[in-house]
């Protein structure tokens, strides 16, 4: 059986990108495919790394059904471009981070994770972190719609 390895990209790994771990999870099990893709999120930088996700982002989650509590900040490793089918950055500013350090041979797996969800008429998930609550709201819906899909992209491309 055909494993498909995601990774979720921000700059902290603390709200926007464990909140599209956590949702993404919660999608992957509902429907069955937990046993063929494995997931996991980290950061472009290291300012967070052992802590666990922003608590706006953790009661935002919490209040629409997924827990976000197991997941701790990590930054990501040279590793993940080879180990990772897909390396989801949630804006431009991390994906060019992402292209600097990703060797040539790796770079058809990256991607804005927005470009899953055209409907949303956005490309970028913005970063919620010195706004308030609705921000965290804005990030939730926006990573449902991109985690939807994601998911489809996987069932067509490997499944």
């Amino acid at each position: 059986m055909q494993q498909v390895k995601v990774l979720f990209v921000c700059m902290g790994n603390i709200c926007r990108s464990p909140t599209a771990h956590g949702v993404f999870r919660k999608l992957v099990e509902d429907e069955g495919y937990a046993d063929r893709i494995d997931i996991d999120s980290a950061g472009t930088h290291a300012y967070h790394v052992g802590e666990p996700p922003d608590s706006r982002a953790t009661r935002t989650a919490m209040g629409r059904g997924i827990d976000l509590g197991d997941l701790r900040a990590r930054k990501v490793r040279s590793t993940d471009f080879s180990e990772f089918d897909y390396v989801l950055a949630m804006d431009r500013e991390n994906l060019s981070l992402l292209k600097n350090s990703c060797p040539d041979e790796y770079s058809d797996r990256l991607y804005l994770f927005l470009e899953f969800a055209p409907e949303t008429n956005t490309q970028e998930v913005p970063d919620p972190y010195y706004g308030g609550e609705s921000g965290f709201d804005q990030v939730f819906d926006l990573v449902t719609a991109g985690s939807r899909g994601l998911l489809a992209d996987i069932k067509d491309k490997h499944f």
